[in-house]
């Protein structure tokens, strides 16, 4: 069996996708599973245990300029490459209407997506020969997503299943990771896709110093349009807060993986340093901690969200109260008392 699955972004999601490849594959051992993924984003899934191949697209800027003969030709190219893969089934995890446009362009005999309301977008389900629910029981996004194992006819895992990122840091391992910090120092992750998402940098000083105070270094990681905010947290902060330097994604990995400690809110590269199994503090401000926040075995999660309705309801819920430097520093003396 050839099977094709389509989750294009975010960071966060992919992470909370792979559980998914895992559980085609464990259920159909001998299929060929091809991941469909955003271009920057391929290295979530290059290399992955569960994914034999992928392809990737560029769908935003296919968006921003749809006439233009390079997008005709990546997008001719895209169609070439599904015929000669010939796929039997293919799944759309990510529930858009730019997902379903590349679930169709499959060519699968089966397309096979989630239904609503655990869908994104209504018009998504346009060109889907099955919809599947998504989990009734369970409210994170990872237990919906295994949901979609039985378009193979499997049942789900039972969970709790937490994402594994420990394979991506043999894909880093070549890459240095070296500042004017310690061998001993954790990251604070200060930026996410939206703003209200996001602590204070006053907030995120206060914790960066807290972190100084009990022996560790500090590095500030940047995304793309944050390096302002993360040069004031670091001015903030005083001695031992550290910017780091531009990461990519396997960048990214190599330095969470050598950290004591990661801090942070909704945002990719929390679930990112969760998955590879540090201690990893998530701090849920606007969204619902219950349905897409961190998993794993060393995490504590602070909402300041209203509560939500599982996966069936938006992430995003309205901010509730506020969350407290105090409270961040509280639950990262619970992670990091426990090593001690």
């Amino acid at each position: 069996m050839r099977i094709v699955l389509v989750r294009l972004s975010a960071l966060g999601d992919i992470v909370h996708t792979w559980p998914l490849a895992e559980g085609l594959r464990s259920a159909r051992p001998d299929a060929h599973l091809t991941w469909v993924v955003e271009k920057p984003l391929a290295p979530l899934v290059e290399g992955h245990p569960a994914v034999d191949a992928v392809i990737t697209v560029a769908t935003r800027r296919w968006r921003n300029r749809p006439f233009s003969p390079t997008t005709r030709a990546e997008i001719a190219a895209l169609k070439t490459r599904f015929a000669e893969l010939q796929p039997d089934l293919a799944i759309d995890a990510q529930g858009t209407l730019k997902s379903a446009m590349v679930v169709s362009w499959t060519g699968a005999g089966r397309r096979v997506g989630l239904a609503r309301p655990w869908r994104r977008e209504l018009i998504a389900g346009w060109g889907m020969h099955r919809t599947i629910a998504g989990s009734r029981t369970q409210p994170h996004v990872v237990a919906t997503n295994l949901e979609l194992v039985r378009a193979v006819g499997a049942e789900p895992p039972a969970p709790p299943v937490i994402p594994s990122g420990r394979w991506l840091l043999d894909q880093g391992a070549a890459i240095p990771v070296s500042g004017p910090w310690s061998a001993r120092f954790a990251v604070v992750i200060p930026g996410a896709g939206q703003p209200d998402k996001v602590l204070s940098a006053a907030t995120l000083s206060e914790i960066a110093r807290h972190l100084v105070a009990r022996g560790l270094d500090v590095v500030v990681v940047w995304g793309p349009g944050e390096r302002d905010r993360a040069e004031e947290i670091v001015e903030l902060g005083g001695a031992g807060v550290h910017l780091a330097p531009a990461t990519g994604i396997l960048e990214l990995v190599r330095l969470l993986g050598s950290a004591a400690l990661a801090v942070g809110g909704d945002t990719g590269p929390v679930h990112l340093a969760a998955s590879l199994g540090i201690p990893t503090v998530g701090v849920h401000l606007t969204t619902d901690a219950a349905r897409n926040g961190p998993l794993g075995t060393r995490v504590a999660v602070i909402s300041g969200a209203a509560p939500g309705r599982g996966p069936r309801g938006s992430a995003t819920t309205g901010r509730e109260r506020e969350v407290t430097a105090a409270e961040v520093c509280s639950a990262v003396e619970g992670l990091l008392g426990s090593q001690e």
